[in-house]
């Protein structure tokens, strides 16, 4: 058995124990209620009496649609039953996550030096050097980065602060790039706008005609 399918099968089973998907008022959220599970490169540090697994080496961890990816991701469950999982990433490698929407074609993915998703409340928490976007398809809807990003993915809303300092933003400022929402007004007049400024320009030839 290669190290990387025997992570697989321990992190399965580990899953099996930390996974916990009572009914809630969130029920909708079919994510909620898929298994949670771990592929690594590296069997990592397994505490089954307090619930704490430890992951290492191109670290993916699934859940329905929800996909982190990082070198490093810890595991833990809580003393309610729910678990929260924190990936670690770097500066030049962050950790990474994507999520598909409910019932359209948009996804809402994201990266930083560090997240933290916690089961209980569905939401994670993007730290340090934070960029979330909201895809509509393959094309860029809304952006947003900063030092943390908060996304709430039952209520789908942003929290962002602190702006992250990187040379294409040196100052730190909190950003954000927002389009009008598709099937409005300001949407198709966006749309036209954006067509007629790529369409080519027609212009009288000097030649058309000139048998030289």
């Amino acid at each position: 058995m290669t190290r990387s399918t025997a992570a697989r099968w321990l992190a399965r089973g580990i899953a099996g124990l930390l996974w916990s998907a009572a009914p809630t008022a969130y029920a909708e959220k079919a994510d909620r209620f898929k298994p949670l599970n771990v592929e690594a490169d590296l069997p990592g540090k397994i505490d089954l009496l307090n619930q704490f697994v430890v992951f290492n080496g191109n670290v993916v961890v699934t859940k329905g649609t929800m996909v982190i990816r990082a070198s490093r991701i810890e595991v833990r469950e809580t003393p309610d039953g729910y678990h929260t999982a924190v990936a670690i990433g770097s500066a030049a490698k962050p950790a990474t996550f994507r999520q598909k929407r409910d019932g359209v074609d948009e996804y809402i993915e994201g990266e930083a030096e560090r997240l933290e998703y916690d089961a209980r409340t569905d939401t994670v928490r993007f730290v340090n050097r934070a960029s979330v976007r909201r895809l509509r398809g393959a094309t860029l809807a809304d952006e947003i980065s900063g030092n943390l990003v908060t996304y709430d993915s039952v209520s789908e809303v942003f929290s962002v602060s602190g702006g992250a300092m990187t040379p294409n933003n040196p100052s730190g400022r909190v950003r954000a790039v927002l389009t009008p929402k598709e099937g409005t007004a300001a949407a198709a007049a966006a749309a036209s706008a954006a067509g007629a400024a790529s369409a080519p320009v027609l212009r009288p030839s000097a030649t058309l005609g000139d048998k030289r």
